[in-house]
């Protein structure tokens, strides 16, 4: 049965004996494992069944580690290292030859940040090793913001989930990448393209590959709840289609729906993108599991993290 604590030290004693561990980070709940242990990235994979071509992200607690991890940084990559870490945002570097290609899917780049969560910061440093840790949740699913999220996809699979609470941004980091000193945007996130750009400049946004993804989070399907869901324009109108369905609403602000076969998750109490963004996924969950025919999901501004909530809920949605 899986364990819900904050004690680091059994947390610390489950990795050095190549399993995994479930860390709260600033963005969502990850699935951790010593990046040097094969059997430990293997169970990663496995667990989530997550497919191997998709690569992971390795986790630092301090820039002074990044030498052993990547070489050949870009300055531009120095630049936004110095802005946002520890942080939300990702870097995918040439890597070291010391690390696995079983972290980075065959690939001779790695991504890599540090999170800004006191508790795994300090796990990280009580250990002699970085952490591979993509999103706590099975492959495809809603990612997980909470240490019970974590527990009920994995309640006899993982032995602990290191709980530090609500994760306060709410959606993955944003990962930007390099291609001959060219900053690539490889997936939308908590840091908004607009943050990105005003620390380096102009970034060209490569948002999905779903052949050979250069980063974690690049394929077409994916943060998706078990319920039906659509992304409409104008909930009002798009409801009319569904009079006898149980239809569940995700939107930005509150909406004057009439209609007691309606199950509403309000994001924003006060309109705000970054209030938005930190409850999107929590909102999904508790949708999933009310028994719904649908849910329809509101488009939101397609600016700041509003392109980023977007990004989610087209992926939630692709069929």
């Amino acid at each position: 049965m899986i364990q819900i604590s904050r004690d680091i030290f059994k947390a610390k004693q489950i990795l050095e004996n190549e399993n995994l561990v479930a860390i709260p980070t600033e963005t969502v709940y990850g699935l951790a494992g010593n990046i040097y242990s094969e059997k430990a990235i293997n169970k990663i994979f496995k667990t989530k069944n997550r497919p191997f071509n998709n690569p992971l992200i390795v986790h630092l607690h301090s820039k002074e580690l990044l030498e052993n991890i990547a070489q050949e940084i870009p300055e531009k990559a120095k630049k936004l290292a110095d802005a946002f870490w520890p942080g939300s945002l990702t870097l995918v570097l040439k890597k070291k030859e010391s690390i696995p290609y079983s972290v980075t899917a065959g690939k001779e780049t790695v991504a890599v940040r540090i999170p800004n969560h006191s508790l795994t910061l300090e796990l990280l440093k009580q250990l002699d090793f970085p952490l591979a840790a993509p999103s706590a949740n099975p492959f495809g699913s809603i990612s997980p913001t909470t240490s019970q999220h974590v527990a009920d996809y994995f309640t006899d699979s993982l032995e602990l989930v290191l709980d530090g609470g609500n994760c306060e941004n709410g959606i993955e980091s944003t990962i930007v990448g390099f291609e001959n000193e060219k900053a690539i945007l490889y997936r939308l996130g908590s840091i908004s393209v607009e943050d990105i750009e005003s620390i380096i400049g102009p970034i060209e946004i490569i948002n999905k590959n779903d052949n050979s993804p250069n980063a974690p989070g690049m394929l077409s399907r994916h943060y998706a709840p078990k319920t039906k869901t659509i992304l409409s324009e104008n909930i009002e109108d798009e409801i009319k289609n569904y009079p006898t369905s149980k239809v569940g609403i995700l939107s930005f602000k509150e909406l004057n729906l009439n209609n007691v076969n309606i199950e509403t998750e309000i994001l924003s109490s006060n309109g705000t993108l970054k209030e938005a963004t930190a409850n999107l996924y929590a909102a999904m969950h508790r949708l999933d599991k009310k028994g719904l025919d649908l849910i329809i999901a509101e488009k939101f501004p397609e600016n700041d993290l509003g392109k980023s909530i977007n990004d989610r809920l087209e992926r939630a949605t692709k069929k």
